[in-house]
């Protein structure tokens, strides 16, 4: 397949009736209710990428040998496509997403996507269900691309027969009142990522190990778990799938070095950027718990969220661990976490100028 190739575009016979995506647009949630279509792609070492095309949205027939069902051979994206006043529709660095996409592919020892597949079959599939992108207060089309071995064998080696999908969901407002703070438990058994390990890499084994201790932090009332590394249990990495950020009293803006066990985020990139433009100073390097502890209680931690595609930037009021509790704003987010979400939507819906070339036009 080459650069200047289209898919093949193959309309569905039973769309969702205009009244019906009407409503569902009402109030989508998140990853509920899914688009007309979907683009489904084969590669096989002979043939490489081949077969790329737009079809109705439905089930995938497995054989129960499909690799991927027994070694979490796959990976995965998320992105938005954001409806603008004007009626056009566009997407957010979609280029960073497939860059991480072959990065992701080259840790689980998949094929590799090309960065102009990846646009193509997103470009696609937005343009063909074009009428299922929500045009309301912070909705958006959501856009998963993902990518499995579907080999059809049980022996333990990278397989030869891989699949891409890429689905889309229309997604209302993470927050129905806006950002508010959350309490997060830190979890002190159970590790995210380790060195030479996949944190680096967007793959669902990272997601899944990260089920258990989110049950842990519902159990203990907070609504998100926070990891430290595998290796000291000392410094602070993640959460189950977002980026953190602290804001220091002096004005410096420090979040978690990325050393290979944090996901690279296309958001926690983008905060970093937007950063200067408050006159914040940037710091990446290693954070502890015992830091964030005592900044939050001495006020020299003034501000801490977590960032994200799906909720953008989400404020922290508490973190909570066994037998202890440290408590920072509670009843709104701070100033710099609403000037920055701001600014980023701002920029996504089209609000603003877009001076660093992020939004990419679909339609």
């Amino acid at each position: 397949m080459t650069s200047d190739s289209q898919l093949r575009v193959e309309p569905t016979s039973e769309p969702v009736a205009p009244e019906q995506r009407a409503q569902i647009h009402v109030e989508p949630g998140f990853g509920r209710f899914f688009t007309d279509h979907m683009v489904t792609m084969k590669w096989t070492p002979q043939a490489d990428w081949h077969d790329g095309r737009v079809h109705a949205y439905g089930p995938l027939l497995l054989d129960p040998a499909t690799a991927a069902l027994h070694y979490a051979q796959e990976v995965f994206e998320g992105l938005k496509a954001y409806g603008h006043d004007d009626g056009s529709v566009w997407t957010f660095r979609p280029e960073v997403n497939a860059r991480r996409f072959q990065r992701s592919a080259h840790r689980l020892a998949l094929p590799e996507l090309p960065e102009h597949l990846f646009l193509d079959a997103v470009d696609s599939l937005v343009r063909t269900d074009r009428e299922w992108v929500p045009h309301g207060a912070e909705t958006s089309l959501y856009i998963r691309p993902f990518m499995y071995a579907s080999e059809v064998f049980l022996g333990v080696r990278p397989a030869q027969h891989v699949t891409l999908c890429v689905i889309a969901s229309p997604a209302g407002p993470y927050f129905s009142h806006g950002p508010e703070p959350v309490t997060i438990w830190l979890s002190t058994e159970y590790s995210r990522a380790g060195i030479g390990g996949t944190g680096a890499a967007k793959c669902g084994g990272n997601y899944a190990g990260s089920l258990l201790p989110q049950r842990q932090a519902a159990e203990n009332g907070c609504h998100q778990v926070v990891f430290v590394d595998s290796a000291e249990r000392t410094w602070v990495e993640e959460l189950g799938g977002m980026n953190l950020f602290f804001v220091h009293d002096d004005g410096t803006l420090v979040t978690p070095e990325l050393g290979g066990t944090i996901l690279e985020g296309v958001t926690r990139d983008s905060i970093l950027t937007l950063a200067a433009e408050f006159g914040l100073k940037v710091d990446e390097r290693r954070v502890s718990v015992e830091e964030w502890r005592d900044g939050v209680a001495n006020g020299q931690i003034v501000e801490v969220f977590a960032c994200g595609t799906a909720a953008v930037i989400t404020p922290i009021g508490a973190l909570r661990w066994p037998g202890g509790e440290v408590v920072g704003a509670v009843d709104e987010a701070g100033e710099v976490a609403r000037m920055l979400r701001r600014r980023l939507l701002d920029i996504q819906y089209g609000r603003a100028e877009d001076p660093y070339g992020w939004m990419h036009r679909v339609c």
